[in-house]
């Protein structure tokens, strides 16, 4: 096991074991023990937010993790925490897309720094009907395109594709999870949004946690569920309401809307 932990504040696993646990939900830094000489970590982005109007699911922040990497004894660990995407705005016909999710970085102590991108928003009717590209992207609106995720590139993959509508005002594509690719929404007249994109459990704390699941679409019969790991689900019903926000310190992305522009947040990320 690494010896030393990454960033925030001390939880002690288990007692007579090296091994301690920092997890950090805003900006900061750590020293370094003189002792410690290699460290495992996940960096996880925010989450985007989901389209406003048949909106697509927000795409989940962008996730990447590393095991008994080698750092420099004694050295300061510099973390930033990207913050959740905002929900749509603008006019039922003309809003945004969902806001991309801030990126999260973890850097210093001799290790190559580690960006994981924010999560692509997800898309609107009828200006922005395409999912938003990111480390996870989101799901189209009404006949859209769902955008691309590992944008930018890493490897291994830090976040998968948001899924794209079928033509027809009763459906939205979910957005991108760190584990797999956001659904398709339905054909016109089955009114079923698609699901977010799974997430990826991780044990660095100990027992398994789900990160950066991407956000559900909206649908006028069925919304799309919110993928495990944070990601919210989008409206369901032909009456106004809000989608559900990602989880906050997830990476989540946040859940499509319906009329009006009234999508929700992304979560925001993690450095642990």
């Amino acid at each position: 096991m690494a010896n030393g932990g990454i960033i925030g504040p001390v939880q002690t696993v288990c007692s007579g074991q090296s091994q301690v646990i920092h997890s950090k939900t805003s900006t900061g830094s750590l020293t370094l023990g003189s002792k410690t000489t290699a460290i495992d970590y996940i960096v996880v982005a925010g989450g985007a937010g989901g389209g406003g109007a048949y909106g697509g699911g927000g795409g989940a922040g962008g996730f990447r993790t590393g095991s008994s990497v080698t750092v420099s004894s004694g050295a300061t660990l510099c973390a930033t925490v990207g913050g959740a995407g905002a929900a749509s705005t603008g006019s039922y016909s003309g809003g945004s897309a969902g806001g991309t999710g801030g990126n999260s970085v973890l850097s210093g102590g001799g290790i190559t720094t580690v960006t994981s991108n924010g999560g692509g928003g997800g898309g609107s009717w009828n200006s922005a009907r395409c999912g938003v590209n990111g480390g996870s992207a989101g799901g189209a609106s009404l006949a859209g395109c769902g955008g691309t995720g590992n944008t930018p590139p890493t490897s291994p993959s830090q976040g998968n594709n948001g899924g794209k509508a079928s033509p027809g005002p009763d459906n939205a594509g979910g957005g991108g999870g760190a584990g797999g690719v956001g659904a398709c929404g339905s054909p016109s007249g089955c009114g079923n949004g698609g699901a977010g994109g799974v997430g990826v459990a991780s044990t660095i704390t100990g027992s398994p946690v789900f990160y950066a699941g991407g956000g559900g679409g909206m649908g006028t019969s069925t919304a799309g569920a919110g993928g495990n790991g944070g990601g919210g689900a989008g409206r369901a019903g032909i009456s106004t309401g809000n989608g559900t926000a990602g989880t906050a310190n997830t990476g989540g992305g946040g859940g499509g809307g319906i009329y009006e522009v009234n999508s929700a947040n992304g979560g925001s990320g993690i450095v642990i």
